[in-house]
């Protein structure tokens, strides 16, 4: 099995700083960054699971929510991952993201 903490971590990380963002910060940019980010996890996960699928996109819950669409998505991209190169990975997306989002 895969170790996915330096996921876990950085996935928090961004969400808890997505979080303590004030609302003109998450309308600028921060949020559809995150939705952004969740939506490529999303999609990388259902592409090991069904790889002969339509993937499905992630839909856009509103800027309050992205904290907890980048959680959910890297949570179920780190129950497929398969190698510590995936999640380094993984973690360069989740971190670029974040720069991105400036938070």
């Amino acid at each position: 099995m895969v170790d996915t903490t330096p996921l876990t971590r950085a996935v928090d990380h961004f969400a808890d700083r997505l979080r303590a963002a004030p609302q003109s910060r998450l309308q600028r940019s921060a949020a559809a960054e995150a939705l952004a980010l969740a939506r490529e996890l999303a999609r990388w996960a259902q592409q090991v699971e069904e790889p002969s699928a339509e993937p499905r996109e992630m839909p856009d819950a509103g800027m309050f929510a992205a904290a907890d669409q980048i959680l959910v998505a890297a949570h179920d991209l780190a129950v497929v991952l398969e190698s510590d190169d995936e999640v380094a990975e993984a973690v360069r997306l989740v971190e670029e993201a974040r720069k991105k989002a400036g938070v």
